[in-house]
């Protein structure tokens, strides 16, 4: 067993550790939208596709700035920055600022199909959260009752996606002009963060009624 697994008693409380370093805290999905606004407000204001894209990024660096002065983690910013290199690389492509938003998209449905996968395996991704933590990537795995709390957790989790992908690629599909562009720029803010919380939170408190001892876990 590592030293980071002794930090934690149960395995509830080393998957929620994990889990909110994985999501970054609050800090994290700040970041993560404050370019998404800046490039909405830009396009409605403008309806330039470049100088919107340029505002973006451009915020998005003084982000990254300002993390590299504090000396910590730069890893969120960095993700932002690519998802932000990625759009603008499908938008530059068709001139289309919905497709600033494709990527999102795409990312979401990816990430719930392999959740999907990890389930109906039964290798839900949330019990690689605990081999992290124990150092043994798949001892979890001989515990039936592990494996239930964490398909279950893994369902929450992917929660979000679907329901992102549920609203937003129609918008996409089926929506044209400013208005689109607007409902995306919305949809992908009122469902990044608060989405993700309420996921936590239901995770939290699923979390919240157990206490598995960790070596059930590294054994």
């Amino acid at each position: 067993m590592t030293e980071q697994a002794t930090a934690h008693e149960t395995v509830e409380a080393a998957i929620r550790s994990q889990l909110s370093k994985a999501l970054g805290g609050i800090r994290g999905i700040v970041e993560a939208a404050v370019p998404t606004i800046a490039f909405t407000v830009s396009w409605l204001v403008t309806e330039r596709l470049q100088l919107s894209l340029i505002i973006s990024a451009s915020l998005a660096a003084v982000l990254l700035v300002v993390r590299l002065v504090q000396r910590s983690t730069p890893q969120f910013v960095i993700n932002s920055l690519i998802g932000i290199g990625i759009g603008w690389f499908f938008a530059s492509r068709t001139g289309d600022a919905r497709d600033v938003y494709l990527p999102g998209i795409l990312y979401n449905a990816g990430y719930a199909a392999a959740m999907l996968v990890s389930i109906v395996s039964r290798w839900p991704v949330v019990g690689f959260l605990i081999g992290s933590v124990t150092g043994d990537p798949t001892a979890w795995h001989k515990d039936a009752g592990i494996v239930r709390l964490c398909t279950k957790l893994t369902w929450l989790l992917m929660l979000p996606c679907v329901v992102r992908v549920a609203v937003q690629l129609p918008i996409y599909l089926f929506g044209g002009g400013d208005e689109a562009i607007a409902a995306l720029g919305i949809a992908k803010v009122l469902m990044g963060w608060p989405l993700q919380v309420a996921s936590l939170a239901a995770m939290a408190w699923l979390l919240s009624r157990g206490r598995t001892p960790i070596a059930a876990a590294a054994t």
